[in-house]
């Protein structure tokens, strides 16, 4: 299975970009890869065997999907590393640096989709994490 890997600088403590990571408020506010689509919920039981589901929609109502997975391994401030409902595995990694934190984020790759629309898919979401961060912590 092909194995991507994205990462963004946040210029943010690490415990901003962990809770907001973790955090269903701050995921609502973060986590789609364009402006036309949207999360209205999420839901995280953050520990090992947890469960977490993410909606998301087009802000016209016409597509959505659910977004879900488990928790298989989790290092407080420095991993999680879960399985999607399909299968697929996902790591991230959080890493503190001089001017903020380094999130490093590993995915398996799916068959629908190019793995250059999957990496800019996934890169869109975790810039506008960076985006929510740096926000919320200026």
């Amino acid at each position: 299975m092909i194995k991507i890997t994205i990462e963004t600088e946040v210029e943010a403590p690490l415990s901003d970009a962990w809770d907001a990571w973790v955090t269903p408020d701050d995921i609502t506010s973060w986590n789609f890869a364009i402006e036309d689509w949207c999360c209205p919920s999420a839901e995280i039981d953050l520990e090992v065997g947890g469960k977490f589901n993410y909606w998301m929609e087009a802000k016209d109502g016409s597509i959505g999907f659910n977004y879900e997975g488990e928790f298989i391994s989790i290092h407080p401030h420095r991993t999680i590393h879960y399985k999607l409902d399909d299968n697929r595995e996902v790591k991230v990694e959080f890493i503190e640096t001089e001017s903020g934190t380094k999130v490093i984020e590993t995915f398996d790759a799916e068959d629908e989709n190019s793995a250059e629309q999957q990496r800019q898919g996934w890169l869109g979401i975790l810039n506008n994490f960076k985006k929510h961060v740096e926000a919320k912590s200026s």
